[in-house]
């Protein structure tokens, strides 16, 4: 298996404390029509740069059954902007609509083959991989975006289209890895397209 999920695969399982203090698994989202889980964090650019227009993704496919749930696995060891507390925070300021998930074993982020943040994966009501990569073609910049890749895969598959591109190439930060320099990424890691 390449080192980020494949389209066409099923959700990996998780339970991860969210920033409310309740542990959350991907049962509690079997609710929704679909699934966007990102891999995200609190002191990116790209992230920092991207969230109001992810914020405006997620409140535009909120009536259309849609769920976002955003997951930090990034260490706080190599980057301490990164812990809980600093979570728990950063929700307490946006009040973004979405969970935000600590994985602090980065068990969940090498289950879905996390590259960046911020990293999406859409998953249909049968929790099918349908799209993976970028939110954005400008994250840092959102005032440069000329494409919402994320917006454009929601809107097709939930007018009963095939999703036209899948895949992307996430544009963000390296996820963190425990032990490792902050600029280290898996040797199997590598773009998706």
């Amino acid at each position: 298996m390449p080192f980020t999920l494949p389209i066409g695969s099923k959700a990996p399982a998780f339970k991860l404390k969210s920033t409310e203090g309740k542990m959350v698994s991907l049962d509690d989202f079997k609710n929704a029509k679909v699934l966007v889980v990102f891999f995200t964090c609190n002191h990116c650019p790209y992230v920092l740069g991207s969230d109001e227009i992810t914020r405006q993704t997620a409140d535009r496919f909120k009536s259309q059954g849609v769920e976002f749930v955003g997951i930090n696995s990034n260490s706080a060891n190599t980057y301490p902007d990164d812990s809980f507390d600093h979570m728990v925070a950063r929700m307490a300021k946006h009040h973004f609509p979405w969970k935000y998930l600590y994985d602090p074993t980065q068990e969940t982020a090498l289950d879905y083959g996390a590259l960046r943040t911020p990293h999406f994966y859409v998953f249909d009501a049968d929790r099918k991989l349908i799209y993976t990569g970028r939110g954005i073609d400008s994250p840092r910049d959102p005032t440069k975006m000329t494409r919402n890749d994320l917006a454009k895969a929601l809107e097709e598959h939930l007018s009963g289209k095939k999703v036209t591109t899948p895949l992307t190439n996430p544009i963000g930060c390296n996820v963190k890895w425990e032990g490792k320099d902050k600029h280290w990424m898996p040797d199997d890691a590598c773009d998706l397209v």
